[in-house]
């Protein structure tokens, strides 16, 4: 069993996800879990309602939990449905309208009428002041008092909630952006501010301005919510520390979280990708493709070596699926994944083309499928495998939401089959044949983006439909061996246990090895050794063991993007960067460029305490296999019509039975669909392992 590294007591995680929000409870010899429907206009709502839920059904009280995890989708809500503060930006003359350009570039040259995003900060919130740092951080324009008396004005007339402070080359010396912040927070007192030399130090104007203003766009909102809740869970006597799950994989407290809640975007999927990795650090799978599929998204990251692919830029709200430069840029430790609006609530439909569409729009949790009864008349995912016969009206999340098939059935038909002369049944099956063949795109795209051969991979799902649909995703990418958790339909929360205390720093300092000066390189990790104290101190002041690695990106010089290269400890030389620089580079693209110029563009440091460690476990022996507990009629793709499939429940498995498919195993989170291609079985860790039979399985 899985071994937390630093306290035994009871753990308390909570993911709060578009459609439900998933509470998981682990002691270390037990676990208990409870998913509930998101209460958007009130997050706090349901997942106070699930901590008192879950305490009372584990005979725990609050003040036995030691320590408190929490995941949200806040702050990417808030950008996407553009409704956080009424935010301005200050920055350097010349670059009122850098939000504005961009990247310049078209992300579709053949569109003739393509838009772009909006930018959050309209361009009469965005002023300007006369002052100008160099490359080199020398001071060629002051910054004057006097500037900003009119800019001070205009702030109150508009009644502006945050400002994101964004001066040129101010990575190199932060000294006018603090001198400004001075200035205004000395005239409006309840401003929040700022600055890009905090959130973003680092070279490329556009992405460190544009990261900047996200933050301050949502930092009110999330700031507030953040005490809300910290108030709610005092009252209820949980008086425990409380960490965000961050964005890069790692954890960081409450009060961190509100000063860079910019690093809260997509913590969700980042704990489900730290949920797969650790299981794959745990069964020793090296090459994984983790497949998190919820009510309003699914998630697909590669994992090698029990570790999840690590981006510095991602984007979100993008304009067009897959399309590089459509969205807002971030630029920030972010686990690299795609995700698409297919989860269980997206909506499906007929476009003017007569094709089935599925998503991005989701019905969410209120008012939810049409199958929830709750007043929802679209026909989503979820209503498609109800029809389909996969999901049980009656166990679906644990009992909570009894599933009404005639209205999802009234729903498909009105909405979709009727479009098409289809019987309601084919267009649920052609509902969910489109959003399969969307996720297995969604991974093909992105595997080949990394260079990776999607079929040699093991697929880890969890999230409360991937069961549903993995071994059909599995079929479609020639994979042969799926993975089904324990807990799987609340895998991120679980994840968010399983994440390291951690915090990325990056500072850019461009050096040019031709020109190495021992001085300035020393001057610089003195930098990065301070702020990696002050990480340390907002951290918490970390006890034991605490991991500490050091990075560099470097380039040819002319090159427009770098390599990540490990720094050596100690001061490092012109000649170990070199060979640091060039061994990366050769294994990345198979050769080096003899005796051209290098340069060192950034410098990071990635502090990490281990709150978890895998634990072996001994191999399950033979078992008998469990006998089904009914049997159900299931509208199979491979067999195109409806087979007969086993319903077996997923608690009478024991390590080492297995039985074939086509089969169901049905638990109160999910349901494990089975196809005929594929065996299941339980292991010794209560994973449940679903391998391609020899025969092979139904063609895709």
């Amino acid at each position: 069993m899985a071994v937390l590294a630093f306290d035994n007591g009871a753990r308390l995680s909570a993911d709060i996800g578009g459609t439900f929000t998933d509470i998981v409870l682990d002691r270390g010899d037990a676990r208990w879990s409870r998913k509930l429907l998101t209460t958007p206009a009130a997050p706090e709502h349901a997942l106070l309602r699930g901590i008192s839920e879950i305490l009372d059904e584990a005979e725990l009280h609050a003040s036995d939990v030691t320590r408190f995890v929490h995941g949200t989708t806040l702050a990417t809500n808030a950008l996407i449905e553009r409704r956080g503060s009424r935010t301005a930006l200050l920055t350097t003359s010349g670059f009122r309208d850098v939000l504005e350009i961009g990247y310049e570039g078209r992300y579709d040259p053949m569109d003739l009428r393509l838009e772009k995003r909006a930018p959050l900060v309209p361009r009469e919130l965005r002023f300007t002041v006369p002052e100008r740092l160099s490359a080199r951080g020398d001071v060629l324009v002051p910054l004057e008092r006097g500037a900003f008396d009119p800019i001070v004005e205009a702030l109150r007339a508009n009644e502006v909630e945050s400002l994101a402070i964004g001066f040129l080359h101010a990575y190199v010396d932060p000294r006018h952006e603090r001198l400004a912040r001075d200035i205004v927070q000395a005239r409006c007192q309840s401003l929040s501010v700022c600055l890009s030399s905090d959130i973003c130090p680092e070279i490329r104007e556009y992405e460190r301005i544009s990261t900047t203003v996200a933050n301050a766009y949502i930092q009110p909102l999330v700031a507030s919510y953040l005490d809300r809740l910290a108030a709610e869970l005092a009252r209820i006597g949980l008086r425990c520390p409380v960490m965000l799950m961050a964005s890069g994989g790692g954890l960081m407290p409450l009060e961190l979280a509100k000063r860079v809640p910019v690093r809260l975007v997509e913590s969700g999927p980042a704990g489900g990708a730290v949920f797969a990795a650790g299981l794959a650090a745990e069964l020793g799978e090296h090459r994984v493709l983790s497949f998190d599929m919820g009510g309003t998204t699914a998630k697909i990251c590669f994992i090698a070596g029990g570790e999840p692919q690590v981006a510095r830029v991602f984007e979100v709200d993008r304009a067009a699926r897959f399309r590089k430069g459509s969205g807002l840029p971030l630029r920030m430790p972010v686990v690299e994944l795609i995700e698409i609006g297919a989860g269980g609530g997206s909506i499906a439909g007929v476009d003017a083309m007569g094709r089935i569409v599925v998503g991005p729009q989701s019905a969410g949790s209120e008012p939810g499928p049409a199958c929830y009864a709750r007043g929802g008349d679209k026909p989503t995912v979820t209503d498609g495998d109800l029809m389909l016969g996969r999901i049980s009206p009656a166990r679906f999340a644990g009992g909570t939401i009894h599933l009404d098939r005639r209205s999802a059935e009234r729903a498909v038909r009105g909405h979709v089959a009727d479009h098409l002369t289809l019987d309601p049944v084919d267009a649920a099956f052609g509902t969910i044949e489109i959003v399969d063949e969307l996720m297995a795109n969604a991974a093909r795209v992105h595997g080949a983006e990394l260079g990776k051969d999607v079929a040699e991979h093991t697929i880890i799902a969890f999230g409360g439909a991937a069961p549903l649909h993995a071994a059909r995703l599995a079929e479609k990418l020639g994979v042969s061996r799926v993975i089904v958790p324990r807990n799987a339909g609340v895998g991120s929360a679980i994840g968010f246990l399983m994440a390291p205390l951690a915090y990325e720093i990056v500072i850019s300092r461009p050096l040019r090895l031709d020109g190495f000066d021992p001085a300035a390189v020393q001057q610089v990790l003195d930098d990065l050794a301070t702020r990696v104290r002050a990480a340390l101190n907002d951290l918490g002041g970390l006890e034991g063991k605490v991991m500490i690695t050091r990075q560099v990106d470097m380039r040819y010089v002319g090159q427009g993007h770098e390599v990540t290269v490990p720094l050596p400890e100690g001061p490092p030389s012109a000649t170990q960067l070199r060979s640091a620089f060039e061994m990366r580079y050769a294994k990345l693209f198979g050769r080096t460029i003899p005796d051209a110029p290098l340069e060192v563009i950034s410098w990071q440091a990635r502090l990490a305490q281990a709150t978890w460690c895998p634990a072996p476990a001994e191999p399950a022996t033979a078992a008998a296999p469990p006998r089904p507990v009914a049997r159900r009629a299931v509208f199979d793709a491979g067999a195109g019509g409806v087979v007969d499939h086993a319903v077996y429940e997923r608690s009478d498995f024991l390590p080492g039975a297995r039985v074939c498919g086509p089969a169901l195993v049905v638990e109160d989170e999910t349901t494990t669909v089975v196809t005929g291609g594929f065996t299941v079985g339980l292991d010794a860790r209560g994973h449940l392992i679903l391998d391609r039979a020899r025969t092979g399985g139904p063609p895709a």
